[in-house]
C-alpha cells in the first residue's frame, strides 16, 4: 500500500504495511539510518524520532498512523557540513561514546529545547526518561542538552540555527 510521508522535509512516497513500524520504513525505504533498533519494545528510545515535534518510539509507531504528519529524524537536524545546534553541543562536549542511544537521545533533547531552549537539569533528565544508556556519559550528555539550548538563545531570531536541531 502506498504511504504519503513528510520526513525531515521532504515527502516520500512509500509502498509498505501499514502496520509496518515507522522504524523500518525509515531505515529500510528512506535509507534514514540515525534512529536504531534497540529493544522492538518502546523500552530503550534508541529509536526515537520527532512526530510534530514530540518524541515518539517508532519501533512502536505503525506507519499509516504518519499520513500528514512532520517527522523528524537525527538527520533532519543538521548536516556534517553544517551541524545543528544540538548536533554542535553534542561535538564540543564529546557527550557521545558508543552513539547508539545518542540519536534517540538528541530526538528526545531537539521537542524538549523547541519547548524550552533553556531547561533544568531536571526538565532535561524528565525528557530523556525513555531514553537508556548504559556508555555512563550521562553528563556529558546533559552539558551538550545545556549547551544547545545556549546556542539556540544566542542565534539571531529567525536564524534557522535557533531551531532546536
Amino acid at each position: 500500500m502506498a504511504i504519503s510521508l513528510n520526513v525531515n522535509g521532504t515527502s516520500h512516497e512509500v509502498d509498505a504495511d501499514p502496520a509496518t513500524p515507522l522504524l523500518y520504513v525509515l531505515r529500510d525505504d528512506l535509507a534514514l539510518n540515525g534512529a536504531k533498533y534497540g529493544c522492538g519494545l518502546g523500552q530503550c528510545g534508541s529509536c526515537t524520532v520527532a512526530v510534530d515535534g514530540e518524541p515518539v518510539l517508532s519501533c512502536m509507531t505503525p506507519v499509516m498512523l504518519m499520513e500528514g504528519r512532520e517527522i523528524t529524524t537525527v538527520e533532519g537536524l543538521g548536516t556534517i557540513e553544517r551541524p545543528g545546534p544540538l548536533q554542535q553541543a553534542f561535538i564540543e562536549v564529546q557527550a557521545a561514546q558508543c552513539g547508539y542511544c545518542i540519536p534517540g537521545m538528541m530526538m528526545s533533547a531537539h521537542a524538549l529545547l523547541a519547548r524550552n531552549p533553556a531547561p533544568s537539569d531536571r526538565e532535561i533528565r524528565d525528557a530523556l526518561a525513555t531514553n537508556l544508556c548504559r556508555c555512563g556519559t550521562h553528563m556529558r550528555i546533559l552539558a551538550a542538552i545545556r549547551r544547545a539550548g545556549e546556542l539556540m538563545q544566542a542565534a539571531a531570531p529567525g536564524d534557522p540555527a535557533r531551531r532546536a536541531g
